[in-house]
């Protein structure tokens, strides 16, 4: 059992409210997924060659100073870096991947979370109102937002397992249930030069989305090809840069509600993380149907 928030604000004046609204969403999600959680904001996005990479050291104590000096003796382009805690965002005029690749060697202490022009992600185990406080997720502002609360069902409890999961450039996932074929969708992908990183069923669903996004596929297209593919049960959360999108499987035994107003679409697993929002009691309230796809776009 986890549990799932989204929120879109449709309103740009909102947008310095996003995490204030949010927080009281996830924490609310804690039953559900006491063990971990996560959170992917989407901001406005960087222009030309820039490029965000979120980073994450766990427990270990790494000069994040050091990083962006060792980055910036090995790419001659433009650099810098925000930190919080074990977290930092590292904006770059290089080209990322590359810069990835270099960190994995260069600084193997360091996990990378996230690239895009868009997202920041932030994750972490521990109850989610602890992680709420210890990033700051009240402060932050943005377009949309999708977050995950974890109870560990099928993999370890650690940061690299908890959601949101990610996949090529400014795309992500959350997932609340079970997949039954995730090795198989491995087997698919994996000869295609794709990699996994964790043993997290999720993981799966999120780099087969990701591979047809790449292949051309809209997400939408993405999601229906999915329906034939991903075997169990799911409601998956995703985001991408304009977006966000639920569905739920063809049984839909696992709850999720949607909220919508004029300045807001507001996503959660059950009502009562909805329920401190704006104007809620007249907002338009349904629970998807199975196997249909709700996207709003930006």
């Amino acid at each position: 059992m986890c549990g799932i928030v989204g929120l879109l604000v449709k309103k740009p004046a909102l947008r310095e409210r996003l995490g204030a609204l949010m927080v009281p969403m996830l924490t609310g999600m804690t039953e559900r997924g006491p063990d971990s959680a996560g959170l992917a904001v989407y901001t406005t996005p960087l222009s030309g060659r820039l490029h965000k990479i979120s980073l994450y050291s766990g427990e270990l104590a790494v000069d994040w100073s050091a990083v962006l000096a060792q980055v910036a003796q090995h790419f001659t382009e433009q650099h810098e870096i925000a930190v919080l805690g074990n977290h930092a965002v590292l904006t770059t005029a290089a080209d990322p991947d590359h810069v990835v690749s270099w960190l994995k060697l260069g600084a193997p202490a360091v996990a990378v979370l996230s690239i895009g022009q868009s997202i920041d992600l932030y994750k972490d185990v521990g109850a989610p109102a602890d992680i709420a406080r210890r990033y700051e997720f009240g402060a932050l502002r943005g377009t949309h937002l999708v977050g995950h609360t974890r109870m560990a069902t099928e993999s370890a409890v650690t940061p690299a397992h908890a959601h949101p999961f990610t996949a090529g450039r400014d795309f992500c996932l959350v997932h609340n249930g079970s997949l039954s074929n995730p090795h198989l969708v491995r087997k698919r992908l994996e000869p295609l030069g794709i990699k996994f990183e964790t043993d997290n069923d999720t993981e799966a669903a999120c780099r087969f989305f990701e591979w047809r996004l790449r292949e051309g596929d809209d997400l939408r297209k993405a999601v229906e090809r999915g329906f034939s593919e991903l075997d169990g049960f799911f409601t998956f959360l995703m985001g991408t840069e304009k977006e966000l999108l639920i569905v739920r499987d063809a049984f839909a035994c696992k709850p999720a509600v949607v909220a919508e107003t004029d300045d807001y679409v507001a996503i959660a697993s059950e009502f009562r993380s909805l329920a401190h929002l704006p104007d809620i009691s007249h907002a338009t309230l349904f629970e998807p149907k199975p196997e249909e796809i709700y996207s709003w776009r930006i």
